[in-house]
């Protein structure tokens, strides 16, 4: 059965998106989009009838050449130069499934009624999203400021015929896709190049995925963790509530409830201890990853304001009966959130790679490095060398984008974002602490093995099990970059639920 997802004024949350992709539902405009769509392009096409004086965008020329008026029978060819002229994007291609996010994201946008966009472009839109067409664009290019405009002008190149598109899959050009669904081009009317150009749908499409895909490596982040302190015998006092109570951070609360609840009648957390504390790897874990947890909060708070918002330019208020150049399409909202999840969720692999290096180090009964015979065989030591390499690229890609600004449009934009490069550096920064949790995830099945027989909670163990069932226990040296790539698509094939995710 398909699954619909009406577009309206109704504020999309991030459990809606997850849903939305989770049941691959189609989307389509509800009559109150409809309405407000129609109403305000008939507003802006009865303004320009009588209109002389120029009006950004709409009759005159851009950036900089905002002076420039455009006479009224080249105002399709301004906004078809428009699009074409702003497609400069190189660099890798955007993973598909952001750039569907960002179809998502700008049919929601152009749908509140303040872009005077036309109906059939909206339409054609939500074509391309229900039927998976979906254009090439390039990770490089956009400054953040004018909103995105290379990356979404390579959105909008297929709305005219032009550009390429990924279409059962394979790169196609866009015309060729087009001729099989008998779709004619868009004939893009005044402003209609600037509503789909203007707005910040590159940034805030990886923004969605990418906190969808924190949240859940923070929740993996907390059990990996309960795993990795079961199997170095570690301790269940520092999660005590009493301890947490007196310092009443959110974030910090929530992850010592979760450790707890994970480990939940295992003998090993309840076995006599004969050491006192354990290192703050593992007795700070609901103070660190908690933190990291409050940060997830901040930049949600941020993201789902830009995703219910209209950020192109100009902006159509019909019961004012003004049109206004503002400046929503600024990427600083996004970029300042989207290096703080960078920061925040380098942290969660800072602290795992040390859980790591504890569970090889020989202590506390483990073997060293985690293999019988340790000197003949390597075992797990240099998994930990690979968690640490990345780790230091994590903190160099945790270097703010945001604090940077370059000068462009001749002076007129002089300040910008770099929210788009704050996005694709999250984007390789939180698929690296990924990997880390893999590393780590691998090296805490192999030590609690050697528990046997006392066990760890039945949660763990019926998650070991599984686990257990792609990647074997190591008893002699093997290749350990199938092990970890196993480890990895393991984590990535592991689902939770929402209300796991968001409680």
């Amino acid at each position: 059965m398909t699954l619909t997802h009406f577009i309206s004024t109704k504020t999309l949350e991030l459990a809606t998106i997850s849903d939305i992709l989770f049941y691959d539902k189609k989307l389509e405009l509800s009559e109150e989009a409809i309405s407000k769509i129609k109403k305000c392009r008939n507003y802006l096409d009865e303004r320009m009838l009588g209109q002389d004086e120029p009006i950004y965008g709409i009759n005159t020329g851009f950036g900089s050449l905002y002076n420039v008026k455009i006479s009224k029978d080249k105002l399709t060819q301004l906004q078809e130069n428009l699009v074409m002229s702003h497609a400069c994007g190189i660099g890798d291609q955007v993973p598909n499934s952001i750039v569907k996010l960002m179809l998502l994201l700008k049919i929601q946008s152009l749908s509140y009624g303040h872009s005077g966009i036309q109906l059939d472009t909206v339409l054609r839109l939500i074509d391309f999203y229900n039927h998976d067409v979906l254009p090439i664009i390039y990770t490089q290019g956009s400054l953040g400021a004018s909103g995105d405009l290379a990356p979404l002008a390579h959105l909008a190149l297929p709305l005219i015929g032009k550009g390429e598109v990924f279409y059962n899959g394979q790169v196609r050009s866009a015309q060729e896709v087009m001729d099989v669904f008998k779709w004619q081009p868009i004939t893009l009317l005044s402003k209609e190049g600037l509503a789909l150009l203007n707005g910040t749908q590159f940034m805030s499409a990886y923004g969605v995925h990418l906190l969808l895909k924190s949240y859940k490596l923070s929740y993996l982040a907390d059990f990996i963790g309960s795993i990795s302190l079961d199997a170095f015998d570690g301790r269940i006092e520092p999660f005590n509530e009493l301890v947490h109570l007196v310092r009443p951070h959110n974030g910090q609360l929530k992850t010592a409830k979760r450790i707890r609840e994970f480990l939940e009648d295992s003998e090993l957390i309840s076995q006599q201890k004969q050491h006192v504390q354990d290192p703050y790897s593992f007795r700070c874990i609901p103070q660190v990853h908690g933190a990291s947890k409050d940060t997830l909060e901040f930049v949600h708070k941020t993201i789902k304001t830009e995703i219910n918002s209209v950020t192109d330019n100009p902006n159509i208020f019909i019961e004012e009966n003004e049109i206004i150049s503002g400046g929503n399409f600024h990427g600083q909202p996004l970029a300042l959130a989207l290096d703080y999840l960078k920061i925040a969720m380098a942290e969660l692999g800072n602290i795992s790679e040390r859980r790591i290096y504890q569970l090889i180090s020989g202590q506390r009964g483990l073997p060293t490095f985690l293999v019988d015979n340790p000197g003949l065989n390597s075992g797990f030591m240099i998994p930990q060398y690979t968690a640490a390499s990345i780790v230091s690229a994590n903190k160099q890609l945790a270097t703010p984008a945001s604090v940077d600004s370059i000068v462009s449009s001749n002076g007129q934009e002089d300040h910008v974002s770099m929210g788009a490069n704050s996005a694709t550096q999250a984007h390789t920064l939180i698929y690296n602490v990924e990997r880390i949790l893999a590393i780590e995830l691998l090296n805490a099945a192999q030590a609690i093995a050697f528990r046997k027989p006392a066990t760890s909670s039945p949660l763990i163990e019926s998650f070991l099990k599984s686990y257990h069932s792609e990647i074997k226990f190591v008893t002699q040296d093997e290749i350990f970059h199938d092990l970890i790539k196993k480890s990895v698509q393991f984590i990535d094939d592991f689902s939770i639920e929402n209300d796991l995710l968001f409680d």
